[in-house]
Parts: structure tokens; C-alpha cells; sequence
């Protein structure tokens, strides 16, 4: 049997990781800048992270979500700790696109109703409903279509109140931080118009933190930034440090009901084990701070690089941006200088997404690499 063949694969093959560093089958050493889509967080093979998924592995992997299982319990407080999420609710699932999935079930249910309205750029995932909430035709299936969805742009207000006084949407997503669709984001108020107008037509606010969530922009979730309450926070990524996890953390005004939302393998023992390691390496290392700190210098320093337009983002989900593609430069970043980065639907634009526990030296090979390969 062969693999279905629907990725464009570079001739590149990690075997080993540690910190922010992978390893291919020749040993050659990658910065890795990328963290596989802002999926590692803690950094590759975190000690404390592998001494716990072994430790859980050795005793149970799994059972189903019909038993008792206190690591789901302590997930979910140490989560909303961290966080500042302590009211909602959580409801584990295994992806990003699982997450959205079952926030936009949950706004159906709620309001009765079935239209969404997303934005223009938006990627939240690949399943039914999510993938046709994603402004890329070219990835929804005739069965996606099916799904009503509203696309708007961002900061646009007149037809966000426009469409939501027609009263049939049952919810309006936003990632917290575009990620795919280029490192564009809400501003604050915009975020607070959205929060209230949602409320004003009994609509779900669901902020999509797949991507700018779990630390990633030096507060826990990107929209706390704007000291909103939303109906419902999606994670995933950052959350297992590679392991497949994913939640939905929904408002206590949203009652639960048995049969509402179910999973097979949601909340596992060992994925529970893999997201207790990386809430307690976030406090234990501080390591929202250090992505403040190392936020700053990397941002100064590319300010000084002339060819640079723009930067997006904030903290270490960044956008450079140039007046130009970027295809021959990160292709130069990687096989030359041995630099993982990231691209975006904004060809001009290359994503820097590394494992929050990198320090200020370790930008300084890409900085570097960057300025010879610009001039």
C-alpha cells in the first residue's frame, strides 16, 4: 500500500528533536523556527514532558470516555488557572478542526440556528463545518458547501451588524490571530464591537486560539488582550507539545447536556498526561515571559533590516513581510542555513513560530542569515 499522496514533501527527514533543534537522518542540525504549525511549545523532547507520557503509557494509555478519569479533572484546573479561564468548562477533543467543529455544534445548539459568519483569510481546520468556515474554496468539498457561511472582512462593522440582524446566525468565529491567512488580527476594539454585538443577537463569539493560543503571544489566549469575555475558546497546538490534543473551553451560560458532544479518543489518559506536562513547564519556566522578552529583541532587530515592510503578530506567532515573495528565501533559509520557517496564504510573507522556550542568542543564527541572504 502506498500513501495517498496529498503533501508536498521536502527531502528532509527529522528523526530526533531536542529544545528548539531537530535532527534529520544525516545528523544535520535544524533551527527549527517553525515548530511543525506552532505545535511545539515546551520544545522538542522536553525532559519533564517524555518522563510523564512514559510514566502514564507504563500504567494506561486509554479508556473510554464512559469510566472515571481524574486527569481530565486536573487538566481542566490546571488550565484554567493558567489561563484565566476558571468559570468555563472544558470539553476535550484530539485537533484544532475538532475544536472548531464541535464550538460551532454547540452554537447551533444553543441558538437554534445555523448560519456562520467568518472572516476573509480564516483557517479553522479541515473537518465539515470548520472547513467551511476557512476562506479557501479550493478545499471545500461540495458536502462542505452545503454549510451557510457569511465571509467578512476584518474590522468591518456595517456588515457584521448588517448580517447578524437578518437572526439566523448561530455563531461568528475569529482566530485571536490569523495564522495561515498571514499574522492580520483583530484589533481590540473590533473584538469588543463583535463581543457585544453577539450578545445584542443572541449570537456565539467563538475565538479561535488554535494557533495564537497556550502562550504563544505572552498572555495565555491572544484575545486577552482585549479584556473580552467570548462564548467560546477553541486550543489545540501549543496544547500536547506534538501529542494530538485539542479543547473547547465553553462559557458556564452554555449548559451541558449527556449526548450534546462525545469523543472515542478525546481526553485520553495519555494525551491528559502529555497537556499536564506542558501547563506545568509554561508556569514552572515562565515561559509566557520569556516570550515577551525574546518577543522584543527579535522585533528590534528586525526593525533594523532595511528590505523588511512590515512585522505581524505579536509575541512568537510573527509575520515578516516583504515587498516581494519569499519562496526563494526561506528555500535558502532551509537548505543552506538549515533554518525551518513558515509560510502563509501572503506569499510575501514568512511565519516564525518557535518553541517558546527560545532564548535571545538562539534568533541571532536567522538574524544573521537574513541579513547575508538580503544583501
Amino acid at each position: 500500500m502506498n500513501l495517498f499522496d496529498v503533501y508536498p514533501l521536502y527531502n528532509i527527514t527529522p528523526v530526533k528533536g531536542k529544545g528548539i533543534h531537530v535532527y534529520d537522518d544525516q545528523n544535520v542540525e535544524y533551527l527549527d523556527l517553525y515548530g511543525g504549525h506552532a505545535v511545539i511549545s515546551i520544545g522538542h523532547s522536553h525532559p519533564y514532558y517524555v518522563e510523564k507520557i512514559q510514566e502514564q503509557v507504563a500504567n494506561l494509555g486509554f479508556y473510554s470516555n464512559a469510566i472515571q478519569n481524574p486527569l481530565q479533572k486536573e487538566l481542566a484546573t490546571k488550565l484554567g488557572e493558567l489561563s484565566g479561564c476558571e468559570d468555563y468548562n472544558l470539553f476535550l477533543v484530539n485537533s484544532g478542526a475538532e475544536a472548531n467543529e464541535n464550538a460551532l455544534k454547540v452554537a447551533s445548539f444553543v441558538t437554534n440556528k445555523s448560519r456562520v459568519i467568518a472572516f476573509k483569510n480564516s483557517f479553522h481546520g479541515r473537518t465539515s463545518a470548520a472547513v467551511a468556515a476557512t476562506d479557501n474554496p479550493k478545499i471545500h468539498a461540495p458536502l462542505n458547501k452545503q454549510k451557510s457561511v457569511t465571509f467578512v472582512d476584518l474590522e468591518d462593522k456595517a456588515t457584521i451588524e448588517a448580517e447578524l440582524k437578518k437572526g439566523d446566525v448561530c455563531a461568528v468565529i475569529i482566530e485571536g490571530i490569523q495564522g495561515v491567512g498571514g499574522l492580520d488580527a483583530p484589533t481590540e476594539q473590533y473584538l469588543s464591537f463583535l463581543s457585544q454585538k453577539c450578545k445584542e443577537h443572541d449570537a456565539i463569539l467563538i475565538l479561535d486560539e488554535i494557533q495564537s493560543g497556550y502562550g504563544r503571544t505572552g498572555k495565555f489566549f491572544a484575545y486577552q488582550y482585549a479584556n473580552i469575555e467570548p462564548d467560546i475558546i477553541t486550543t489545540a497546538k501549543g496544547m500536547g507539545n506534538g501529542f494530538p490534543i485539542g479543547g473547547v473551553l465553553i462559557h458556564p451560560s452554555i449548559k451541558a447536556a449527556y449526548g450534546m458532544l462525545g469523543t472515542t479518543f478525546g481526553g485520553n489518559h495519555l494525551a491528559c498526561a502529555a497537556g499536564i506536562s506542558v501547563l506545568d513547564t509554561l508556569e514552572d519556566e515562565k515561559l509566557m515571559e520569556n516570550v515577551l522578552q525574546v518577543s522584543e529583541y527579535l522585533i528590534q532587530e528586525l526593525r533594523s533590516i532595511p528590505k523588511i515592510k512590515a512585522i505581524k503578530g505579536k509575541g512568537l506567532m510573527l509575520g515578516v513581510e516583504f515587498d516581494f515573495t519569499i519562496k526563494e528565501i526561506r528555500a535558502q533559509l532551509l537548505h543552506e542555513y538549515h533554518i525551518f520557517t513558515g509560510a502563509s496564504s501572503n506569499p510575501n510573507l514568512l511565519r516564525i513560530l518557535p518553541p517558546l522556550c527560545i532564548t535571545k542568542e538562539q534568533f541571532d543564527p536567522f538574524l544573521l542569515a537574513l541579513k547575508e541572504i538580503l544583501s
